[in-house]
């Protein structure tokens, strides 16, 4: 047999080795359970962001239910009203400010505002802000797997306030506010980073300002404007349970018919 000339068997291996080379630029690392982590987050926050601008464009409708317990947890006392919501976002000297507004409909002057011996809370609608950057900062965050709720596949995300860092929630006690150091899990949706559930409690570590624990869940809905096919996932209820040495209160937050407004305003400076 012929041997074959030495420059055919050179190019070849030339040939293989290159083929090797391609193989290696075009095959993906795996990524990293972190990596994966930090794309939703990351995600997460940007939702955050557009939701904060959404969603103080618009008002809705809130019920309230205030409920007074007993050791046993059988309700004692209780108190139901409803309001025209809305939330106010300012910012001043680089600080995040987020007002509620509740306003009686005229049709229903009869009911009372927020009873004063009940549990006044608010601002748990917002607890979203948890992932926004404003407040991201300020948490450690894991992941802890998926699971399926109402017919959707969502990532778990377990969260926990670093102490000293900024909180989106405070106890207010005789005009002083205490910063919570929240710790809770949140169920979000991976493709698009929309929160669908969020949980946060407050186990210990406050009895000297006189809060035992505090559990708070906000589930959120899809809604949809008529300006926009869009669907967006607003607050639809939000429930907080308090107790402290000596009470037990629960108040259940439901919010129905968002609308959306806009403002334009123009300002104008007289000549001299």
């Amino acid at each position: 047999m012929k041997e074959e000339p030495k420059i055919v068997r050179v190019v070849r291996t030339l040939y293989l080795l290159a083929g090797l080379v391609v193989l290696c630029v075009v095959s993906p690392e795996p990524v990293t359970a972190q990596e994966q982590l930090d794309v939703l987050l990351e995600r997460t926050a940007k939702q955050a962001a557009s939701f904060l601008d959404l969603i103080s464009e618009t008002n809705c409708t809130e019920r309230v239910l205030q409920e007074k317990l007993s050791d046993n947890g059988k309700v004692v006392e209780k108190e139901e009203s409803t309001f025209d919501y809305l939330i106010i976002l300012s910012t001043s000297d680089g600080e995040l400010n987020l007002v509620e507004s509740r306003i009686a409909p005229e049709n229903a002057k009869q009911q009372k505002k927020l009873h004063a011996p009940l549990l006044i809370s608010n601002g748990f609608s917002s607890l979203f802000l948890i992932f926004h950057p404003y407040y991201a900062s300020g948490f450690v965050f894991t992941q802890q797997g998926e699971e399926s709720l109402n017919g959707r596949t969502l990532t778990k995300i377990h969260f926990q306030h670093i102490p000293g860092m900024r909180s989106p929630a405070a106890l207010a006690v005789r005009g002083r506010e205490y910063p919570l150091d929240l710790i809770g899990t949140a169920w979000i949706d991976p493709a698009t980073g929309s929160i669908a559930q969020l949980t946060a409690n407050v186990d210990s570590g406050m009895e000297d300002v006189g809060l035992r624990t505090l559990h708070s869940e906000v589930r959120f809905a899809p809604v949809t404007f008529h300006d926009s096919p869009q669907s967006f996932w607003l607050p639809g209820q939000a429930t907080v349970e308090v107790e402290t040495p000596h009470q037990h209160w629960r108040n259940t937050h439901r919010f129905s018919d968002y609308k959306r407004f806009s403002v334009n305003t123009k300002e104008q400076v007289a000549k001299q």
